[in-house]
């Protein structure tokens, strides 16, 4: 496991709890002590204890000696330089499973992606997590799920009969793309829940967003390559209602914040860990555009963050629409005049790029 945060040290003490051996790469060596001698993470985890057969070491080179499965949980913009320094120390067999819910600014690219440019291993080792994982509800031992996707089903499988005990069970698919955005887009429509939140709108407010947060979330999925479904599972549906609702959400947190008036700099500095959502709104957007796919809650999210948005002014814009329009429905039918138009636009564009959309070759 690269990795010791909240979700990574839980994430290991899931597959410790399965049998197997499990090995921690801690960053501080004082935290890789604490987690080796006191079976305490005290950072991240206050009052859990981990398991006894959970070792854990700052130096990567033992992290990985060995390892026939390595699971990655680091901020997503640090990933790159991670996977260079780890690369010299992966088994040539190795797969390497991503549990990260982020995209890389730099390049707007999903962690599989990374994962693949990065180390010289075949696409069929990669893997990737995602579900409602609250990590400390988790912690605690509290049942849940998760999706385990692969472009192979048998590394897909393989990895889930791992990733499993008496409180976690693995589901798997082979709709990376839509396993991964579903965990990066929902951090974007939680931070929205916690603005308005913080403004004081209540359940029915937070409810439109949700729910049309989800369908954003599908278009643009969807756009990508990903099977609309996967959107309306664990990776999607479910990981949304948990990041939305929970106290223990970061995303949640931060959006609360500000929706009561701090500012960027104030909530960054508040929050302990870091909020992947905070730093997706802007290469989504870029993303969205590309595909010309509309996503009216996350540019107000964005709004927002800039300081060009008030944070009460948010809900009006997030329920309504130049006209009225048709209710999307999750398997990408629309019915109304501006979701048809949006839908023959996009269609006229793939046939001016030849059967392609224009953000890349993807049909």
């Amino acid at each position: 496991m690269l990795g010791a945060g909240s979700w990574g040290t839980t994430f290991a003490k899931i597959l410790a709890d399965g049998g197997a051996d499990v090995m921690i790469w801690a960053r501080r060596p004082e935290l890789a002590r604490e987690i080796q001698e006191a079976r305490r993470n005290s950072d991240y985890l206050p009052g859990i204890n981990l398991p006894i057969g959970l070792r854990a070491t700052s130096r990567m080179d033992l992290a990985l000696a060995g390892a026939e499965q390595v699971y990655v949980c680091v901020p997503s913009q640090t990933l790159r330089q991670n996977l260079i320094a780890a690369e010299p120390h992966l088994g040539a067999n190795a797969a390497v499973i991503s549990l990260m819910k982020g995209v890389e600014k730099s390049t707007g690219h999903r962690m599989s992606e990374v994962i693949a440019e990065v180390l010289p291993i075949a696409e069929s080792n990669i893997a990737v997590i995602s579900g409602p994982n609250l990590a400390l509800e988790i912690a605690r031992e509290q049942p849940t799920a998760a999706v385990v996707s692969s472009t192979s089903l048998e590394t897909a499988q393989s990895v889930a009969s791992i990733s499993r005990n008496k409180y976690f069970h693995s589901f798997v698919n082979t709709d990376v793309i839509g396993t991964e955005f579903g965990g990066v887009l929902k951090n974007l429509i939680a931070v929205a829940i916690g603005i308005v939140d913080g403004a004081g709108y209540g359940e029915n407010t937070k409810a439109s967003i949700i729910t049309r947060g989800l369908v954003e979330m599908t278009d643009f999925a969807v756009a990508y390559g990903a099977h609309p479904d996967t959107l309306s599972g664990l990776a999607g549906l479910g990981d949304l209602i948990a990041t939305c609702q929970s106290p223990l959400s970061r995303n949640n947190t931060a959006g609360r914040l500000l929706g009561q008036g701090y500012k960027l700099p104030d909530v960054v500095n508040r929050m302990q860990q870091t909020t992947e959502g905070l730093a997706s709104v802007g290469p989504i957007l870029e993303l969205a555009r590309a595909k010309g796919v509309e996503m009216p809650i996350v540019e107000q999210v964005r709004q927002v963050l800039a300081g060009t948005l008030a944070p009460k002014d948010i809900a009006p814009h997030l329920t309504t629409d130049d006209e009225p329009q048709g209710e999307r429905t999750l398997d990408g039918q629309a019915q109304g005049g501006s979701a048809v138009r949006r839908a023959f636009k996009r269609a006229l564009d793939q046939l001016r790029n030849g059967g392609r959309d224009p953000g890349g070759d993807r049909p």
